[in-house]
C-alpha cells in the first residue's frame, strides 16, 4: 500500500506564478531558467510581495556582495553556503538545510559535506580556517549577546578581517530570518534538491578513432 503524502509547499496560500507582480515574476523566471525549476521559497514568500522584495534584496546584498579579488580572508561561495547549512541546522530549518545543502555540494564538489555540517561542523571534513568561521557563525546564531573581542581575535588568527566577521554575521542573521519564516510557513523543500550534487555525473566514454 502506498502511504506517501505530498505535502503542500506552504501552510499559507501560494500564488500562481502568472498572478505575482511582474517584477517578482521576472526574477523567479530567471531563477527557473538557471536551475530548471522554481525553488519553493520564491513562491511561498510571494504571498506577501513587499516582504518578498525586501527579503530577496537583502539576501542578494549579503550573499552576492562584491569584494576585491585579493581581499584577505575573503569568503568563497562555498564557505557562505557552509555558514547557511550549519546555522540553519542549528535552527531546525528543513528547507534551508536541504536547499542550501544542495548548493553547497555543487560549489564544493563534496557529496558528503552538507550532511556532515548539518550534524556537527566540528567533525566535518573542513579546514581549521573554516572551522573557526563556523564557530563564529554559530555564536552569532545561538548566543550573539555574548560576542566579545576574543571572538573577533580568533577569526583574525585565521586571516579573517573584521569586514569578514560582518559578512559571516550578516549571512547568519539573514538566514535566521529565513529559517524562522520557513518554519512558520511549513515550507517544503523541492524534491529536486535532495539528489543534487550527491552523485558525480558519469563520464562519457571517448569514441574510438
Amino acid at each position: 500500500m502506498n502511504t506517501s503524502v505530498t505535502a503542500p509547499i506552504s501552510r499559507y496560500p501560494v500564488p500562481n506564478l502568472a498572478d505575482v507582480p511582474a517584477d517578482i515574476r521576472e526574477k523567479i523566471i530567471a531563477v527557473q531558467e538557471k536551475t530548471g525549476f522554481v525553488p519553493n521559497v520564491f513562491l511561498a514568500l510571494a504571498h506577501r510581495p513587499e516582504e518578498w522584495r525586501a527579503f530577496v534584496a537583502y539576501l542578494d546584498a549579503v550573499m552576492n556582495r562584491e569584494t576585491p579579488p585579493n581581499a584577505p580572508g575573503r569568503l568563497t561561495k562555498g564557505e557562505k553556503e557552509m555558514i547557511v547549512v550549519t546555522t540553519s541546522a542549528a535552527n531546525g530549518c528543513l528547507y534551508c538545510v536541504v536547499s542550501h545543502g544542495a548548493i553547497l555540494r555543487i560549489y564544493e564538489k563534496k557529496p558528503l559535506l552538507a550532511d556532515q555540517l548539518a550534524v556537527n561542523y566540528r567533525k566535518a571534513d573542513i579546514t581549521p580556517r573554516q572551522t573557526a568561521m563556523l564557530a563564529f557563525a554559530m555564536k552569532v546564531c545561538v548566543d550573539s549577546a555574548s560576542l566579545t573581542e576574543t571572538d573577533f581575535a580568533a577569526l583574525r588568527e585565521h586571516g579573517f578581517t573584521d569586514e569578514d566577521a560582518w559578512d559571516i554575521g550578516a549571512i547568519t542573521a539573514v538566514f535566521g530570518l529565513s529559517n524562522r519564516m520557513a518554519n512558520l510557513t511549513s515550507m517544503r523543500p523541492n524534491d529536486e534538491f535532495y539528489l543534487m550534487g550527491r552523485v558525480p555525473k558519469p563520464v562519457r566514454p571517448v569514441a574510438a578513432t
